[in-house]
């Protein structure tokens, strides 16, 4: 489209340049912004020109422009806002949405930018109007429509405007009264309140009361009575009657017509297909309730400007609900608009370059107007954050059938494609333990240990109440939370599980699983010692990429690759992994271009192979959906410029970030649609709703609320307080309105993380996360992936001359994360059988504070002379147990009987009776139970609350 320098108005100069809202109201047929004091305030008898312009991650700059045209504005007005917002797209290169608003059918997305609502003024430029100054209030009645944003519109302070239907809000000059319909839903009555709140602020400087009138409630009910009061008295309401607001719009299909000439020409066609929009024309699709007009990238100003006048007027003179009008540019479609057509390709052949607004930009320049921000910004480079405590407690179980099989310490980084994995890590939370509970499922498993690994997933988080956060993870789509949990993550070929194996047998399909004595060529990846991946791939050179390194082995023969594109990082990286796969052997390094011919030999020879690196996507904006399923079928409905508040306790809602998608369910959703969560994660993916090109593989994480993790809070301005709040949506916004805006509950201190090796931050930085992957003690084992209180029992019953030595050089010797080294395992059985039973979900605790228990806080003990802070062996060996203050209190106080210990043995001569056999700890006295136990009665009950170990496992009672 060529451009002009008459086409630009001087008002639009330097517009959409950084991310936020700019207002124009016109005034004589121009524009003249509007302060930004002013913004949200509407008078009914202007038209205005709103820009919205937001900053996505890639660094672009997007705009969505709407005219806004009150009930009372004239018609050349509304049509001098057409035009205006039609240039303002030219200036900002013609790319913009544009939306045609009127008074009382804004869409939601116009509405989200002025939350909770706008309540249009009377008056406008053309009237003369004034500012109102103290005036006497006048008692207004509004009602109130919406569940996600309110519409609201002021009818006649009568009996007559109430029904059952809707919610009404009547503004008194001491009191504000909210009347819930009976026929009203509890979200909307939720919303309705916001409604409240901002006439509270607005009109009565926050200083006024609020009730809420129940319909049919008995007059008994003073503030209902009052209400009442206000109409005359009590009386039965009539039945609501149908206005122009209520009327359907006229359904039809589609329709296209073709603007020639300002004038609208019918389409003739059987079915809409992209390819009937010409790139040199302008269309109209009407569909009732939304007409669109499509303009191709090759038409003129004037042809825009046409095509928009043709579109008001096809909807002008219409008395049913009044139609919105969508003008999209070819190029940059809505998902709306393209949804409409039978088919409509992923890509279209249209040349998007920044040439329009270069020009544009050229020209303001030269006017001396500063044009940062019209041309494309460039892309933020961040690292991906985990956020997510990485110091927590991992267990990881293999599904095999209908069972899983607990995983020994050491080989719970070690996962097999064919294999499908449950994992459980519990990590400190900010005023709780949090837990999350997972699949992995790999690309090789059949399908029935697909659904047996989901189901016993399920069942786990069931088991907890549905406190833990599930996740569903597929091979070669991990999420970087997994990545950092696991830190340290093999993926071999093929299967160990019963189902890989018969499958492959039935099918006669060769078994690839991975033999540590056979050829096996391992691509590694990752940033750092706690994010750093080895999956094995095809041993031929055409797996080989420049911009990686690789192990090869076969047998006790090792080589390690370096592409010229690698780093000294990476190559550290091999080192590393090379201490995991194969320990103990000096491997032959090759480095790209200089390769020995054994090397090529053991890959079949030489062959190309890329040299440019795998990108992980970008992470790109999150979009909220309300979510409902209606008989197997899902219907969603978008959330604009969401909020915490917009989550509502009784629905279901996904967010969605591309490249993963939270299933929000709130605490007042029904136990089947509850269960129904991952499904319902599932079916958004297939549908693909906003036509993102969304894999179908795409990690899904089910979030109940209270539990919320907190790499799903970043996304919000997040208060914990506010679900702790008890009852319904209503209830909860109906105490925070009359406490005065705030949440009433006490929001909890944040506890400090149980820290191990000075670590206590929620989201480590990377240098204490990298702590978590080396050892550099040489006296004592660190064993990770247990809580720091289990790590101190446990280190009670090791062997202290057991040490395990990893293979030189010293600097990259590690342990293997979440676990103990093998060799260590074997020497230290009790702490062995102390974990293998924390993993028992036989007899689930019956408290909350027992299914996600909470840290012992671990502290280093004083010492007089100054120690070097930087040693982990220093901090490990003087890591103790807190025992509570009231560790010394009586037992008989409490009701209980003391025997001695002798007597309690399982091979005593006069052994009790009538005791509890599974618990003798408790018949033992204080000082006899921290003489056979190591600590107090209070610290070990809170251990074992924590599942971690029972006192029948401790052999003291032999």
């Amino acid at each position: 489209m060529a451009v002009s320098m008459r086409d630009l108005d001087s008002a639009f100069q330097g517009a959409g340049q950084k991310a936020g809202l700019e207002i124009w109201r016109i005034e004589n047929f121009n524009p003249v912004p509007v302060p930004k004091s002013s913004y949200g305030k509407f008078f009914t008898g202007d038209s205005y020109v709103i820009l919205k312009t937001t900053a996505s991650k890639s660094g672009a700059l997007r705009h969505d422009i709407h005219y806004w045209l009150g009930k009372d504005t004239s018609q050349d007005e509304a049509g001098a806002a057409a035009i205006k917002t039609v240039e303002l797209d030219a200036a900002l290169g013609g790319r913009a949405v544009q939306y045609r608003e009127v008074q009382g059918h804004e869409t939601e997305k116009f509405l989200s930018y002025f939350k909770p609502c706008i309540i249009p003024q009377e008056g406008g430029v053309a009237s003369g109007f004034k500012h109102a100054e103290a005036e006497k209030h006048k008692t207004r009645l509004f009602v109130c429509r919406g569940k996600h944003v309110v519409h609201v519109k002021e009818v006649p302070f009568a009996r007559s405007s109430l029904n059952h239907d809707d919610i009404f809000v009547l503004d008194t000059e001491s009191k504000i009264f909210q009347f819930n319909g009976s026929n009203s839903s509890i979200q909307e009555r939720a919303k309705a309140l916001e409604v409240v709140q901002y006439i509270k602020d607005t009109y009565h400087e926050g200083k006024c009361e609020v009730a809420a009138v129940e319909d049919g409630k008995l007059m008994a009910d003073p503030e209902t009575g009052e209400f009442w009061g206000f109409f005359g008295g009590f009386a039965p309401l009539p039945r609501k009657t149908a206005s122009a607001d209520d009327k359907p719009a006229d359904s039809h299909p589609p329709n296209l017509l073709c603007i020639v000439k300002g004038q609208t020409e019918p389409v003739e066609t059987d079915s809409l297909k992209r390819e009937l929009l010409d790139t040199n024309k302008c269309y109209i699709l009407d569909c009732g309730l939304e007409v669109f007009v499509w303009m191709g990238r090759n038409t003129s100003l004037d042809e825009r400007k046409s095509a928009s006048g043709a579109a008001d007027e096809l909807v002008s003179g219409t008395d049913q609900l009044k139609p919105q009008i969508i003008r999209v540019i070819e190029g940059f479609e809505t998902v709306v608009f393209r949804s409409k057509f039978d088919s409509w390709p992923q890509t279209t052949n249209v040349t998007v370059s920044e040439d329009g607004r270069g020009k544009v930009a050229a020209l303001l320049k030269r006017q001396g107007v500063n044009v940062k921000g019209l041309l494309k910004a460039d892309p933020v480079k961040e690292e991906p954050q985990p956020h997510i405590d990485c110091t927590g407690h991992l267990q990881v179980w293999r599904a095999n059938g209908q069972e899983k099989i607990l995983l020994q310490a050491s080989d719970q980084s070690k996962f097999y494609s064919g294999d499908c994995y449950i994992f459980q890590y519990t990590y400190p939370g900010e005023d709780k333990e949090d837990c999350l509970i997972g699949t992995w499922i790999g690309k090789n498993s059949v399908e029935e240990e697909r659904a047996s690994a989901n189901s016993l997933a399920s069942k786990m988080v069931e088991s907890m109440k549905f406190l833990a956060s599930q996740a569903r993870i597929y091979e070669g789509k991990e999420p970087i939370q997994f990545h950092s949990i696991l830190q340290t993550f093999i993926v071999f070929k093929g299967g160990l599980s019963d189902g890989y194996k018969m499958y492959n047998a039935e099918k006669e399909i060769p078994d690839e699983t991975y033999n540590e004595n056979g050829i096996a060529l391992f691509r590694i990846q990752g940033s750092g010692p706690d994010n750093m991946q080895a999956i094995q791939v095809e041993p031929v050179a055409s797996s080989l990429n420049s911009s990686y390194c690789y192990i090869l082995h076969n047998g006790p023969a090792v080589f390690t690759w370096s592409g010229n594109s690698t780093s000294a990082e990476d190559q550290e990286l091999v080192e590393r992994m090379l201490d995991l796969i194969k320990p103990n052997l000096q491997s032959k390094p090759q480095r790209e271009g200089s390769e020995s011919e054994q090397f090529w030999d053991l890959l079949g020879g030489k062959s190309e192979y890329p040299s440019q690196k795998i990108l992980r996507e970008a992470e790109s904006d999150p979009h909220l959906f309300s979510c409902h399923c209606l008989k197997g079928n899902l219907k969603v409905t978008e959330v604009y410029n969401f909020s915490q508040d917009d989550l509502m306790t009784e629905d279901i809602f996904i967010l969605d970030c591309h490249l993963e998608i939270f299933v929000w369910v709130g605490q007042q959703v029904d136990p089947k649609s509850r269960m129904q969560a991952l499904t319902i994660g599932e079916k958004f993916l297939e549908h693909d709703f906003l036509l993102e090109g969304l894999s179908r593989v795409a990690p899904i994480y089910v979030v109940m609320e209270g539990s919320e993790p907190p790499f799903f809070t970043r996304f919000f301005k997040w208060d914990s307080a506010k679900s702790a709040i008890l009852g319904n949506s209503f209830q909860r916004k109906l105490t925070i309105v009359k406490s005065g805006g705030a949440p009433v509950v006490d929001k909890p201190k944040r506890r400090t993380p149980a820290s191990y090796g000075g670590r206590s931050s929620s989201v480590p930085d990377k240098s204490q996360r990298s702590s978590r992957s080396m050892s550099v003690s040489p006296d004592r084992v660190r064993v990770r992936g247990r809580s720091p209180a289990f790590n101190a029992l446990a280190a009670n019953f090791e062997n202290p001359n057991a040490r395990n030595l990893s293979t030189p050089p010293p600097v990259i010797r590690k342990l293997y994360p979440k676990s103990v080294t093998p060799d260590s395992a074997a020497q230290a059985p009790k702490s062995e059988a102390i974990a293998a039973l924390s993993s028992s979900f036989e007899q689930p605790p019956p408290a909350r504070e027992s299914l996600i228990p909470r840290s012992i806080k671990v502290t280093p003990k004083s010492n007089s002379k100054k120690s070097d802070e930087n040693s982990v062996t220093s901090k490990v060996d003087s890591l103790t147990i807190q025992e509570d203050v009231k560790e010394d209190e009586a037992e008989d106080e409490e009701g209980l009987v003391i025997y001695p210990y002798e007597r309690l043995k399982i091979t005593s001569t006069d052994p009790v009776t009538n005791i509890d056999v599974t618990r003798r700890e408790t018949y033992l006295s204080s000082a006899e139970f921290k003489e056979k136990l190591g600590m107090s009665k209070d610290a070990f009950y809170k251990l074992q609350g924590a599942s971690l170990f029972c006192s029948e496992e401790l052999n003291i009672w032999k």
